[in-house]
Order: C-alpha cells, then sequence, then structure tokens
C-alpha cells in the first residue's frame, strides 16, 4: 500500500527571498539620464546665481524695490576683515568659508557659492549659461518620455499615484522608516509613492516652468507665464527653492538606498533585478 503524499507547503519551504524584475527600461534609462542631468543643472544653476547672488519676489528687482527674499555677499567689516554674509528674510548670518567668502585664507574667493560648488569653477557665466540651458533641454526631453511611457505601461498609475490603502498605511510606514524597517516588495508603500509623485509630478514641472519664465524669449512667446508665478522673480525664487528641496531628497534617497541594502537596490536601477521578501509578495499578492 502506497503512502499518502502531502501536498501541503509549510511556511518553512517557501524561500526567503525571490528575484523579480522590478524597473523597465524606460524607468531606468530616464533615471540616469535625470541624475546626469541634474548633476550639471544643479553646479551651472549655482554658477548663474553667483553673477545675481539674490533673490525677489515679483516682477521687478534693484535697489529701488523692497522685495528681496535673500542674498549672499561679502561685505567688509569694521576692522578691516572681509566676511560672507548670508540674508534671509532682513536676517544677516556670516557664512564665510561657504557662502560669501570661500577659500583658504591665502587665496580667498569672494563669490556667493564657492568654486567647487558650480560648474565651470571659475567665474563664467556665459559657460554657465551653455551648460545650463543643454541640460535643461535634456531634462524636459527625458520628462516627456518618461511621462508618455508611464502612462501607457502603467507605472505611473501603478507604482507612483499613492492609493487610498497607501494611504491609510502611510502612519506605519513612516515609522517603519524611522526604526530602519524597511520590507523588499514588489511595489512601493505609501511613503515612498507620495515624495516620488512630489518630485516627478510637482518639483519637475515646476522647475520646467519656472526655468521657463525666466527665459525672455519664452515670455515673448508665452506672456501668461510670468502671471502664473506672480512675476520672473518670483519664478526665479521658486526655482531657486525648489532647487533645495530637489537636494534635500537626492539627501534622503541616498542614505535610505545604502540603509535599505545598495546592492540591491542599484542592481534594480541598472539590470531590473530586484530581491523581494517572500512574506511581503505574499502580502502584496493577498491584497
Amino acid at each position: 500500500m502506497m503512502a499518502a503524499t502531502d501536498n501541503t507547503t509549510s511556511e518553512a519551504d517557501v524561500p526567503m527571498a525571490l528575484i523579480i524584475r522590478r524597473h523597465g527600461l524606460v524607468t531606468r534609462l530616464t533615471h540616469w539620464l535625470w541624475a546626469l542631468a541634474l548633476f550639471f543643472l544643479l553646479l551651472s544653476g549655482l554658477q548663474i546665481f553667483n553673477a545675481h547672488p539674490s533673490l525677489y519676489l515679483g516682477q521687478q528687482s534693484g535697489f529701488d524695490f523692497d522685495n528681496g527674499v535673500l542674498s549672499i555677499s561679502a561685505l567688509r567689516t569694521e576692522d578691516g576683515d572681509v566676511r560672507g554674509v548670508t540674508t534671509l528674510l532682513g536676517q544677516g548670518f556670516d557664512t564665510t568659508g561657504i557662502f560669501g567668502v570661500s577659500g583658504p585664507l591665502d587665496r580667498r574667493a569672494y563669490r556667493a557659492f564657492p568654486a567647487w560648488l558650480t560648474v565651470p569653477s571659475y567665474q563664467d557665466l556665459a559657460t554657465g549659461r551653455v551648460v545650463h540651458f543643454f541640460f535643461a533641454w535634456l531634462f524636459a526631453a527625458v520628462f516627456v518620455v518618461w511621462m508618455g511611457a508611464s502612462m501607457v505601461n502603467g507605472h505611473l498609475r501603478r507604482d507612483i499615484l499613492p492609493t487610498g490603502a497607501d494611504l491609510r498605511g502611510l502612519p506605519r510606514s513612516v515609522i517603519n522608516h524611522l526604526q530602519f524597517r524597511f520590507d523588499h516588495g514588489r511595489s512601493y508603500n505609501g511613503l515612498q509613492k507620495l515624495s516620488y509623485a512630489a518630485v516627478l509630478l510637482v518639483f519637475f514641472p515646476l522647475m520646467t516652468l519656472t526655468g521657463l519664465t525666466m527665459s525672455p524669449g519664452m515670455d515673448a512667446a508665452w506672456p501668461w507665464l510670468p502671471d502664473i508665478f506672480a512675476g520672473r522673480q518670483t519664478a526665479r525664487t521658486i526655482h531657486f527653492v525648489v532647487m533645495l528641496l530637489l537636494v534635500l531628497f537626492f539627501a534622503v534617497h541616498i542614505f535610505m538606498v545604502f540603509a535599505a541594502g545598495p546592492i540591491n537596490e542599484l542592481r534594480s536601477m541598472i539590470t531590473g533585478r530586484y530581491r523581494v521578501d517572500a512574506k511581503s509578495q505574499r502580502e502584496e499578492a493577498g491584497r
């Protein structure tokens, strides 16, 4: 008599990890093209900012207007020393060594952002503008390709736009991230989706539109652009603030990549292959 066969599978028999294809080719290519473009946009943008290191609100700027928001300058003190001063909303801060005045004592540089933060490193507005405009158009073209492909292949709906369940689970996602507890599942959690949606659907379009608003040629073609942002100077200020938010996002993003496992995270964005927890995979499949 043959023994009965047990067809049930215990949880111990289920593999602890699975390798899946998480990111498609378009997602991976646009990710790295954006990384390249944003790197040069940041450094060339700071080069352009150094030509006039002040921000305003409204349409006009200059000494006759009291609409300044931020300025970075080098000021001579009563004892003859030159200090870097950053003024934010009327409050001045000594930023010598970083902003306004930087470099070794025998080779002081009097510029808003130091040489190591600009492209090119020396003061050259013309070259900075050429670099900035080239990568700005690359950035915009990549965004159009990503948006079109993401709408067609479902990436936008599936992986970026948060669902009601994602929003309800947001407090748990925040707590898990603060405790460095990461679920390696196929899908992004609610906090990730909200972050990526803010960057891709809010910050990126804002950067593009405010950049176009600062162009006299685009203002002539689309005269309604400055009205959207209450003036070219306001658009320039928003452009700068969004740049700071993107730098903050980048810093947190890189930190989280290393905290969650850099090999697995980088492999998924290079080859598309991603290791997921079998438990997380079963939970997602059961939703």
